[in-house]
């Protein structure tokens, strides 16, 4: 079994607005991956505090000194699930 990181719908640009997969023309999720996936040339490339899900919360690492624009080793994106 392969592990695709990233390889869902959501990160492929054969997605269309209305979450119709533009290859197989069918309509999708975000649970959706296949072969034919192809990454968006630019998700989402700003790491630091306010896009850090630990940002002002109990497990940001360094709360006295977080802000927006620093960056640290915990970064965290706010969107991640596990």
């Amino acid at each position: 079994m392969s592990i695709r990181l990233g390889n869902s719908c959501n990160n492929c640009e054969n997605l269309s607005d209305t979450m119709m997969c533009k290859v197989h023309l069918v309509k999708v999720n975000n649970t959706y991956t296949c072969d034919s996936f192809e990454m968006k040339a630019v998700l989402k490339n700003d790491p630091n505090c306010t896009t850090c899900a630990r940002y002002q919360g109990p497990t940001c690492a360094n709360p006295q000194k977080a802000a927006p624009d620093m960056l640290c080793s915990h970064w965290a994106p706010q969107n991640a699930t596990a």
